[in-house]
């Protein structure tokens, strides 16, 4: 089961083997000793070849100026009156800072530094979900957490993560983090995630939104040494992901580039910016540029190989 999913938890070995949690934890204990995984609490991982977790003060200092491109552009997808989720993270952090400014928002989130951005925030009403603090993050998790969200339907999820992939998708290196992604998830018509470009091609022990399940990606310029991370955009783009990229040479304009979907994707009627274009736009953040895939496809090629050239 690890090698097929990357991790387990102790509770779901349990079920599957019919067994007690204390004798899965004996025998996880022997396979650790023989080499064959590594423990982490309440779970078993494969040992090494994932990337592991940085915390809180780590991530802050991590593609700041890439991360506040990526928040500009997010916040344009954001409409009047509208009720979204966010979850934890420091790009999230920073998108969070620019909703306070949309009036009759209704914002649901975990993560305590989400709502400390909108505190006084007076056209802005937040709803947290309960749950058990995870202090490297300042994120609520766990089955509280879960529970709070169920019987929830809002227009817009917006995530972060550790990594992202066209084969598996968002992904997270902590259990508890992705089982609250993925209630978040489930409480969306759509789905938004925000990733710099060195989080493109990383791939991290939990998946918490598969490829097919992600509507649009939100992320900066990748450099143009960076062949990986161009790569993986073009990948996304195939598997139907609508990518917005904030403009500049590394992230640090506020334009926006649109690559959409070689494939149709599955249409939500939900009010929303036209395919394209950022509402609002205006001097510091332009409309982004379809890229239409109606011709024979020359277009969307070039404009990928311009994105690697730059």
């Amino acid at each position: 089961m690890v090698r097929a999913n990357g991790a387990v938890s102790l509770r779901e070995l349990a079920r599957v083997v019919q067994t007690s949690e204390v004798t899965v934890r004996r025998d996880v204990r022997a396979l650790e000793a023989e080499g064959l995984l590594d423990r982490r609490h309440g779970g078993a991982v494969l040992p090494g070849g994932f990337t592991r977790e940085s915390g809180f003060p780590q991530k802050s200092h991590l593609a700041t100026a890439e991360k506040t491109a990526i928040a500009d552009l997010a916040a344009g997808f954001v409409e009047e009156g509208e009720a979204i989720v966010v979850g934890a993270g420091t790009t999230t952090q920073e998108l969070a800072r620019r909703l306070a400014r949309v009036p009759g928002l209704t914002v649901v989130t975990n993560s305590l530094l989400v709502a400390q951005a909108l505190a006084h925030a007076n056209r802005v009403e937040v709803v947290m979900t309960g749950g058990t603090l995870r202090g490297s993050n300042y994120a609520l998790v766990g089955s509280g957490a879960e529970q709070s969200l169920q019987g929830l339907r809002v227009s817009r999820a917006f995530l972060s993560g550790s990594g992202l992939t066209a084969e598996r998708g968002l992904s997270t290196s902590n259990m508890l983090s992705a089982s609250v992604d993925r209630a978040l998830v489930q409480a969306a018509a759509e789905v938004v995630v925000l990733a710099d470009h060195t989080k493109l091609g990383t791939d991290t022990m939990f998946q918490t939104v598969p490829t097919d399940v992600i509507t649009r990606l939100v992320t900066d310029e990748p450099p143009g040494h960076d062949d990986r991370a161009a790569t993986e955009l073009q990948a996304l783009a195939d598997q139907g992901v609508q990518i917005a990229v904030a403009g500049g040479s590394g992230g640090s304009g506020t334009g926006g580039d649109s690559v959409p979907p070689r494939q149709p994707r599955r249409d939500v009627a939900l009010p929303g910016p036209r395919r394209g274009q950022v509402p609002g736009a205006g001097p510091g953040l332009r409309a982004a540029t379809v890229l239409g895939e109606t011709g024979p496809g020359a277009e969307q090629r070039a404009r990928v190989a311009d994105l690697r050239r730059r």
